[in-house]
């Protein structure tokens, strides 16, 4: 079954970005090619996009490879598919990879597990500082910012094939 989703790269340094092409060709076994273009909120970095599709559990795989720069500030999205949970990475350099399940309309989904957990091992006073982790809270605050920068930037579709 094949997923898709959408690949922002928030920030690079110009340098990286050739290697996070590679990144994203090795994965979906295609030549990638972005459109990058300045990213306003850091000055001297590169921002690009791209939806792609592939085999679920590929935006896992996009993620684990772009974390590999860990100066990166990225996210990755899979869509739900039937019988499978979408998906949201995000990458910012100070607070490493989050990732978190997703509805059909993009809200984060904790799971009840999730939630059971939390009230058994945590302290009520820090239950709300937990939720809003399993949230990915303080990587919304960060990459905020940066996706605000990338309105109106080009999109490059990408699609695998088999």
């Amino acid at each position: 079954m094949n997923a898709r989703g959408v690949v922002f790269v928030h920030s690079s340094p110009t340098a990286v970005c050739p290697h996070v092409e590679w990144a994203i060709s090795g994965v979906l076994g295609e030549k990638v090619s972005l459109q990058w273009t300045p990213q306003s909120a850091v000055p001297g970095q590169l921002r690009a996009e791209c939806t792609w599709s592939g085999p679920v559990g590929s935006g896992g795989a996009l993620a684990g490879a772009l974390r590999a720069w860990s100066m990166l500030r990225f996210e990755v999205t899979e869509e739900p598919t039937p019988g499978v949970d979408g998906e949201r990475f995000c990458h910012v350099p100070t607070l490493g990879l989050w990732r978190g399940n997703t509805s059909a309309n993009g809200d984060i989904v904790v799971g009840e597990d999730q939630l059971r957990t939390l009230l058994v091992q945590v302290p009520a006073p820090q239950v709300p500082d937990r939720i809003q982790e399993l949230l990915g809270s303080a990587w919304d605050e960060e990459l905020e910012p940066f996706r605000l920068a990338g309105d109106g930037a080009p999109v490059t579709w990408l699609h695998q094939v088999g």
